[in-house]
């Protein structure tokens, strides 16, 4: 396949100048070191190739790539304001009630006093209860074995994100 067979976004984003489409990776994902790897990489035949990029540029992320990417998330619970794929993406915690708000912070608080960072989970189609439960679970990991699991999270947002750069839409478009 060549890059003449992408389509929609996928042939916008492969089209974008270098600037532009750094700026559009960033809001994917905070890391630079993935965005550039992703970059020198254009263009992209299909979208498994972009996303076959994206698991092999997060697989080998630093560690202080690993802490930048999740500098560009919120705590759980906490969607950035006039962020719609933040708050698309922690629907889950928008009909929470007060009790599991309260927890929720406790335990944002407590895993960050823990490993320095914010708790990582992807959270697209999860309840707040589940990303609760997801918490409380890593919570008592090593951090070595939670650096590991918070690249696999990265990893499965940044794919999400992604799939709406390469939809068959511009870039950016929110529905209702």
């Amino acid at each position: 396949m060549t890059s003449s067979t992408a389509s929609g976004g996928l042939a916008r984003f492969n089209a974008l100048e270098e600037g532009a489409a750094r700026a559009v990776l960033h809001e994917v994902c905070a890391s630079r070191a993935w965005a550039e790897r992703l970059l020198a990489a254009r263009p992209y035949a299909d979208a498994d190739a972009l996303y076959a990029e994206s698991d092999a540029a997060t697989a080998g992320l630093a560690t202080a790539d690993l802490t930048e990417a999740m500098a560009g998330h919120p705590p759980i619970g906490r969607p950035k304001p006039g962020d719609p794929t933040s708050s698309r993406e922690q629907r889950g915690m928008a009909g929470a009630s007060a009790e599991l708000r309260e927890e929720m912070l406790a335990l944002n608080l407590a895993y960050q006093e823990k490993f320095g960072h914010v708790f990582l989970v992807c959270a697209t189609g999860r309840t707040g209860e589940q990303m609760r439960d997801a918490v409380r679970e890593r919570i008592g990991n090593s951090a070595e074995r939670e650096r590991e699991i918070v690249r696999v999270e990265l990893g499965k947002i940044n794919r999400i994100r992604l799939g709406g750069l390469v939809r068959d839409e511009p870039s950016g478009a929110e529905g209702g």
